[in-house]
Order: C-alpha cells, then structure tokens, then sequence
C-alpha cells in the first residue's frame, strides 16, 4: 500500500474515534508530516483522498476541517478498495454484533478450488455470518477459507474479527482482492436476518482476498441491504 494510503487509513480511523474535534481544524499538513516522517506532498495525497471519500474539508487560510457527518459516512460506507474488514471499518468492536448462522469445515467443490487455488481434499471452512450495526440489520457474510492458510478459526474469533485474528495473531498481512458487485433480489437469508421483503433490492459483493504472498485466503460474497450504506469507489489519478 502506498505511504500517503497508510496515512490517509491513520487519519481515517482517527476520525471514524473521534480523535479530531469537527469544530476545530485538524493538525497542519507541517505537523502530520512530521508525526508521519513524510513530505508535505504525500500528506496533501492522504487528505486530498480522504476529502474525496466526504470525509474532510478545507477552508481557505483556517486550514482542514472534519466533516460533522463523516462518522455517519464512514460507518455505513464500504470502500471498494479497502479490505481490512468490517471490524476495522466501524472503528468501534462495540457497535458491531455476528451472530453465526453456520459454520463447518468441508472438502470444497470445483469452484470453490479454482478461487482459493487449493485441492480437492484439503478441507475449507464454509461460514454463514450475520451482522448487526448498532443492533440494526447490517450484512449477511457467505464465507470460505482454506484451513491450511487461516488455521484453528473458532467460534469466538467468529464473534469477534476474522481479520484482526488473520493480522494479529497469525502475522499475515493483507494485500488485495477482486471484487465484484452487482444488485439481485433477496433470497431466504435476506428476508430472515436483513428484514427484506420480496421488492427490496440487495447489494452482493463477490470477492477474492489475497495475502501479500499471493496466496487467497477468503472467497465470499456479502449481501448488503439496500439502505444500508453504499460502495464507495474513490480514483485519485497518484501513481503511488
């Protein structure tokens, strides 16, 4: 991930943590490049994206202010681009509840392989999740992983953040995915945990994560209420 990225996630979550006060600027691009030990250009990258995700904005000669909706923005809003997880995403573990609807471990199918590069007999976890925000209808996660790249999953690591244990307690970092989004009308899961009736639209996004080795570890496909928050694609013309 490019520098002014990493910085522009830093900044991110302290806003999403209330760490700036939307009343007040944030601190001058001379100072975060000194926190960051980076150049003024690289920090002008980081808020020049967060202004274009709604996040920030500035004012000419008072400098770079928070915006009084960016929690809302930030919480209901999925980043195309972003693969940290929902946990991360929220910035606050307590808003956020997963209720398991199954989870087993299996030998997977011909599709299933081809996604994750595994082989017939080397057995993936199969996992239905629903999540709540703030106690709201929020996702239902259609999870597979391999058991050899993401080993001794439980329950309780289910409950919590399947990526904070992926990066924390096994040391892997995360480096991308393919995504694929498209709208479709509610299945049975939808209208029981997501409260959808039969006209209602569902957002699904379909996609593969790798680790930085290359190697994927998650084939899911995520359905999303419609009035729920948005995919936020953002494309800022940086090369790095």
């Amino acid at each position: 991930m490019a520098k002014y990225k990493r910085i522009a996630e830093e900044i991110r979550n302290r806003i999403i943590n209330t760490v700036y006060d939307s009343s007040k600027p944030i601190p001058e691009q001379e100072k975060l490049a000194q926190e960051f030990q980076t150049s003024r250009v690289t920090i002008k990258k980081a808020l020049d994206l967060l202004a274009v995700e709604g996040l920030v904005y500035s004012k000419q000669g008072s400098g770079t202010f928070v915006r009084k909706n960016a929690l809302q923005m930030s919480m209901l809003d999925t980043r195309a681009d972003e693969y940290s997880g929902l946990t991360n995403q929220i910035g606050d573990e307590s808003k956020i509840t997963s209720v398991i609807v199954s989870f087993n471990v299996r030998f997977p199918d011909e599709d299933e392989c081809e996604k994750l590069i595994t082989t017939r007999n080397q057995p993936i976890y199969d996992i239905i999740r629903f999540r709540l925000l703030n106690d709201e209808p929020y996702t239902i996660e259609h999870t597979k992983m391999p058991v050899h790249v993401i080993p001794n999953l439980t329950e309780e690591i289910l409950h919590q953040s399947i990526y904070q244990y992926i990066k924390n307690d096994l040391g892997l970092k995360i480096a991308g995915a393919n995504r694929r989004i498209r709208a479709d009308r509610p299945d049975e899961f939808d209208k029981k945990y997501l409260k959808c009736n039969e006209c209602e639209p569902i957002l699904e996004v379909n996609q593969v994560v790798y680790l930085e080795s290359g190697v994927p570890f998650e084939y899911s496909r995520t359905r999303h209420r419609y009035d729920m928050g948005d995919v936020l694609v953002v494309d800022l013309k940086y090369s790095n």
